[in-house]
């Protein structure tokens, strides 16, 4: 395979990484396999924009991208949209995707895995055309994102602890708003502090991460709304790997969802794969079954 790797310097584990020992590494480990490739090392503000113009070329078989949640959540819809292969090194906080795919948690073994790996087809989502990964989000996440977005942060350790404090001011100030939505042609309207959906269901874990991201299913969550001593229940069950077990959560398998929020609301946003985004008030939230190519290990396989 010809293949361009984009790593973002700025990228939690790069920023501690000797990055032009890792470009050498990963030469050295693709070449080996038999392909094609070349590094190129750019700054966060710049990687989706160097993606972009990476996937223009049409001689290009697949993009391997190094970054956190953001970056590979971009990555992915590039991919998505060019029809050529994304392979993913984990170099963010979370790394909710790599985890789906099962891929090496450290960046030197992901480079190591993807060499050695094949192509597969799985699914990726999209909120009004906008594919995500991982999950789009309403209410409570968005407001914890708003919350740590404030906060000020310079290390992997820094952005945990900014969360943790954004997630204990969300629980004494929860939010609650009306919502529609309609789902297998049925519409309901409810008054909720959060709305999701994920690329696939979520799995039993506290990452809230798909076990299987091909069985061609949206995850569909709404939790009414809930006073703070509520969301503290609800917070100790995702952490439990409980959340569909919670009475106030109702989920679902979907194939497509339509939102809308019936009041007005000034600056609404939602969160789409950790990025806090301007939200309109119709949303329409799709599956694409097996249309993003993916790099995996060679003995891959789905829960």
């Amino acid at each position: 395979m010809r293949l361009v790797a984009i790593f973002n310097r700025d990228g939690g584990t790069f920023k501690t990484t000797d990055l032009d020992a890792y470009c050498d590494h990963a030469r050295k480990v693709f070449s080996e396999a038999g392909h094609q490739i070349e590094c190129r090392l750019v700054s966060g503000k710049d990687i989706v924009q160097e993606m972009e113009r990476t996937a223009d070329d049409a001689g290009l078989d697949g993009l391997i991208a190094g970054g956190g949640d953001g970056t590979i959540s971009a990555a992915a819809g590039i991919a998505w949209k060019h029809g050529i292969a994304l392979g993913v090194v984990p170099a963010g906080t979370m790394n909710l995707f790599a985890r789906s795919l099962k891929l090496p948690l450290d960046i030197w073994q992901a480079v190591d895995t993807l060499a050695q790996g094949h192509v597969q087809n799985v699914d990726i989502a999209s909120a009004n055309g906008h594919p995500f990964v991982h999950q789009f989000s309403a209410g409570l996440h968005a407001r914890m994102v708003r919350y740590r977005d404030r906060m000020q942060y310079a290390s992997r350790l820094g952005k945990i602890r900014a969360n943790i404090r954004a997630a204990v001011s969300v629980v004494l100030n929860p939010p609650a708003f009306d919502v529609e939505f309609t789902v297998a042609g049925e519409t309901q309207h409810r008054k909720v502090c959060a709305i999701s959906a994920s690329n696939n269901e979520f799995g039993p874990n506290p990452l809230l991460v798909a076990d299987d991201i091909t069985r061609g299913r949206l995850g569909f969550y709404v939790a009414d709304a809930l006073s703070p001593s509520g969301v503290a229940r609800l917070a100790i069950d995702i952490m439990r790997g409980r959340l569909k077990e919670n009475a106030a959560v109702t989920a679902m398998a979907v194939e497509r969802a339509e939102l809308h929020f019936p009041k007005r609301r000034h600056d609404v946003r939602c969160v789409i794969d950790g990025e806090l985004l301007p939200m309109k008030r119709d949303v329409e939230l799709k599956i694409h079954a097996g249309e993003l190519k993916v790099i995996v290990a060679k003995d891959f396989a789905n829960v």
